[in-house]
Parts: C-alpha cells; sequence; structure tokens
C-alpha cells in the first residue's frame, strides 16, 4: 500500500490532480489507516493510468466518469471511438503544421493560381492597389469558407470582367470608392449596375454562397464600410433589383 504522494510519482501526475478525481467521483477515495493516511494499492494505479490515458487523449471527465460503469463491450467500443476521434484530430493536427512549415518557408497559397492571376490582371486592367486588395482579402475568406461554391462564383466574376463593358462599370465602381455619397454619378452608376445585371442574368439570379451563410452579409458589410459612396451604391442595387 503507498501513499497519495507516491502514487502521484508512480503514475506520473500531480497529488492535485488524484485529489480532482477524487471529487469527480472518477478514483474512489480510500479510507484513512491507523496513521491517518489514505493508502493505494495496485488496483488504484492501474484504474489511475487509465484515466491519465483518457485524460491526455482528450475525453471530458464526465465521460471518464461514466465509462466506470461501462460493460467491458462498452468499454472496448468507446477505446475504438476515442481512437478515431484521436486519428481526426491528428490528421488535421498535420494539415495544420504543414500550412505553418509553408508560412515560414514564404510558400503558402491562400488560393489557386487561377485566382491569384486574375488579381494580377486586374491592375493590368487599370483597377486601383486598393481594389485588388479588397478583392484578394474577399476570395481568400470565400475560398475558405465556402470552398465547394468560390470557385462557380470566381469563374462568374472572371467572365463577367472579360467583357470591356462590362468591365468598365466595375472600374467606375472603383472609382466611386472616393465620390460624395449625394453626387449623382452614384444614382447613374447604380443604375447601370442593375440594367446589366438583369441583361447578364435575365430572370434568375446571379450565383451566390449558401443563404444560410453569414459571409454574403460580412463580405458587403466590410465593401460598403471603406466607402459611404459604396454603401449607398449598395442600398440603390439592391432596391433597384427588387422592384
Amino acid at each position: 500500500m503507498i501513499t497519495i504522494g507516491q502514487l502521484a510519482g508512480y503514475v506520473g501526475v500531480s497529488i492535485k490532480t488524484i485529489r480532482v478525481y477524487h471529487d469527480k467521483g472518477l478514483l474512489p477515495e480510500p479510507d484513512r489507516d491507523a496513521s491517518g493516511y489514505r493508502r493505494y494499492g495496485a488496483n488504484d494505479a492501474i484504474d489511475l493510468i487509465k484515466i491519465r490515458t483518457l485524460a491526455e487523449a482528450g475525453v471530458p471527465l464526465s465521460r471518464i466518469r461514466d465509462l466506470r460503469s461501462a460493460t467491458d463491450e462498452e468499454f472496448q467500443q468507446a477505446l475504438r471511438e476515442i481512437d478515431d476521434e484521436l486519428t481526426a484530430r491528428i490528421r488535421g493536427l498535420r494539415t495544420t503544421q504543414g500550412r505553418l512549415r509553408e508560412l515560414a518557408a514564404g510558400h503558402l497559397a491562400l488560393l489557386p493560381a487561377e485566382v491569384g492571376g486574375h488579381l494580377e490582371q486586374l491592375a493590368h486592367w487599370g483597377f486601383t492597389p486598393r481594389w485588388v486588395d479588397l478583392q484578394r482579402d474577399l476570395w481568400i475568406l470565400v475560398f475558405a469558407t465556402h470552398p465547394d461554391h468560390a470557385i462557380t462564383l470566381f469563374h462568374d466574376q472572371a467572365e463577367t470582367l472579360a467583357d470591356p463593358a462590362l468591365r468598365q462599370i466595375f472600374l467606375d465602381y472603383d472609382q466611386a470608392h472616393d465620390l460624395d455619397a449625394d453626387d449623382p454619378r452614384i444614382d447613374e452608376l447604380a443604375r447601370r449596375i442593375t440594367r446589366a445585371t438583369r441583361e447578364r442574368y435575365g430572370p434568375g439570379e446571379p450565383p451566390e454562397l449558401d443563404t444560410a451563410s453569414e459571409i454574403p452579409a460580412l463580405i458587403q458589410g466590410t465593401v460598403n464600410a471603406s466607402s459611404p459612396a459604396w454603401q449607398r451604391l449598395d442600398t440603390l442595387i439592391r432596391a433597384q433589383l427588387d422592384a
């Protein structure tokens, strides 16, 4: 029989941890002997090793407590499930580790190559660095949160900008950033954008993200926050499309 300090040293946990396990009902607390000490046996050490192993695997203490009353078959099934969860976590950590190493080497690719090429083309077409940086940040957000839909949205925008007339509308949108919100040119630009949208998509809707997602609102809010003129332009376009 050994003391709590000896048990803690043998198993590799602190005395405080053992007392927490007592309080949580994970490890039965033995009675005190004639000298006033609590003495632990081999079974206590084995139980503590099991608890420590499960806790280190990330299993919540409440689940570990429930497993104390599980049958051998239930316990083995729980271990298999925990092993699967660990495998998934390890896979995720390895992916994260790979990204960190790419970041350290300066090779982290946040966007597909075709998107990077498109962003470079924007500058050649005359878009401001502000617009290019904004587009880059927004595409990073879209590809990170909606990888299954992002490429469709990107191709739609790329096709739109390939049309010189439509590209000019986007260039005018870019330049409108510094206009006063009440400038009449904002009203005219809103009408042009509404007309071009209806001509391109007809009665249908432009491709968009999941309507349950908060990302579209976040994206538009980010755009609007950078310019009162852009904010009013967005309000006018929405009103005209809904009319």
